[in-house]
């Protein structure tokens, strides 16, 4: 009996979260967590459902400025190393947009180990910004290469800690921002202070950020002024921006 070969996995885009523009003049594209070491397929409801509800609320609040929003489906659970799986599936998600829906500026959003994934595929050509949201990164290796940062130059970038993470640790985002911050000064960092990995205590303020972020970098509109002086304030003030409670309260829907 013949062999038959073992299916090849393809990353694939989830279908866009929300009202669909008329015309897509921008694309967010969303990036779940993972394992750091992991061969299995991930389960899509359970490993998209930290992204899913802000996806939709930036797909809703971005519909005019014609916003798309869509989850990216990895290959695999893990980073597993040097192959950084995720990574090239977020790096294969933005030349899919470029496919879809041709020459518009792309910002990855990710969280926990999606944010280590675009973070690392920030330097793709259609991507103009990077959200980091509670983002897992290495251990700090004098032995080894750490982690890159020139490939975020040209791009904005906008890190979101909370300060009693217990999964990722917060420092580790800070001493990246600052090594970032050196190649390329459109970088600034948010602690939310006394809140966890979920970042549920003030879960409406962080995505307000998100959103004013997005549309920020995706379409031109103006920051909000906190927003504005972090990525303006000299290290470490930008890099240590405390995100006020109350945050964006205007915008929520």
């Amino acid at each position: 009996m013949a062999h038959q070969a073992t299916p090849v996995r393809q990353a694939r885009l989830g279908r866009a979260l929300g009202p669909e523009p008329t015309t897509v003049s921008g694309v967010v594209l969303l990036l779940p967590g993972g394992d750091e070491e992991s061969a299995r397929r991930p389960s899509p409801m359970l490993a998209t459902g930290s992204v899913r509800a802000l996806g939709r609320r930036l797909a809703r609040a971005g519909r005019d400025d014609g916003l798309a929003a869509h989850v990216v489906h990895y290959r695999y659970r893990g980073w597993n190393g040097n192959e950084a799986h995720l990574a090239g599936d977020a790096s294969w998600a933005a030349d899919e947009v470029v496919r879809r829906y041709g020459d518009v500026p792309v910002c990855l959003l990710g969280v926990d180990m999606g944010g280590r994934a675009a973070l690392r595929a920030g330097g793709h050509d259609a991507v103009n910004s990077v959200l980091a949201i509670a983002p897992w990164l290495p251990e700090d290796d004098v032995a080894a290469s750490p982690e890159p940062v020139k490939q975020l130059v040209g791009r904005r970038v906008l890190i979101v800690h909370g300060t009693n993470d217990e999964r990722t640790d917060p420092e580790l985002s800070f001493r990246l921002a600052s090594r970032a911050k050196k190649a390329n000064r459109d970088v600034c960092r948010f602690e939310v202070h006394a809140d966890g990995h979920g970042l549920h205590q003030y879960r409406g303020e962080v995505h307000a950020l998100a959103l004013d972020f997005v549309r920020g970098a995706l379409f031109g509109t103006a920051f909000a002024r906190p927003l504005e002086d972090a990525f303006a304030a000299p290290p470490p003030l930008g890099l240590r921006m405390p995100l006020a409670a109350g945050f964006g309260k205007s915008l929520r829907k």
